[in-house]
């Protein structure tokens, strides 16, 4: 089962990354499945409370696997990875997220140095980035 879904995401040709309150580092948008949802419903409310993001379009690039030690007794888990173009926004964040950020190159002080940034390189391998 999909227990995850991450959002790489752009508007007018830069990334989009979320800061979230309680970190110093910044991530791509995504989060937990909710029990019953489907998994493109999850990649769509996460978009929506990471980024604000209003009008998008989303896009399936691949399903990934994490173990970790650390995360559900280093079960392996799976996610769903997702394409986004953002054409609109709300004008505030309504969620933990304290801010997002716009740049052109994807940023290096991540959260999760061990799994989104291999993210980022195999959505870029498949040509989506």
């Amino acid at each position: 089962m999909l227990k995850f879904a991450v959002i790489l995401a752009k508007s007018d040709e830069k990334w989009i990354f979320c800061k979230h309150k309680a970190r110093n580092t910044y991530e791509i948008p995504g989060g937990h499945r909710e029990p019953g949802e489907e998994i493109d419903d999850t990649a769509k409310r996460e978009l929506y409370e990471e980024t604000g993001a209003l009008r998008f379009s989303l896009v399936p690039v691949c399903i990934y696997s994490v173990t970790a030690e650390d995360n559900f007794d280093g079960a392996e888990t799976f996610g769903k990875l997702y394409y986004a173009e953002v054409q609109a926004f709300e004008t505030e964040l309504h969620s933990e997220i304290e801010k997002i950020l716009f740049t052109a190159e994807p940023i290096t002080n991540w959260t999760y140095p061990q799994i989104q940034p291999a993210l980022f390189r195999e959505a870029r391998r498949r040509g989506f980035c």
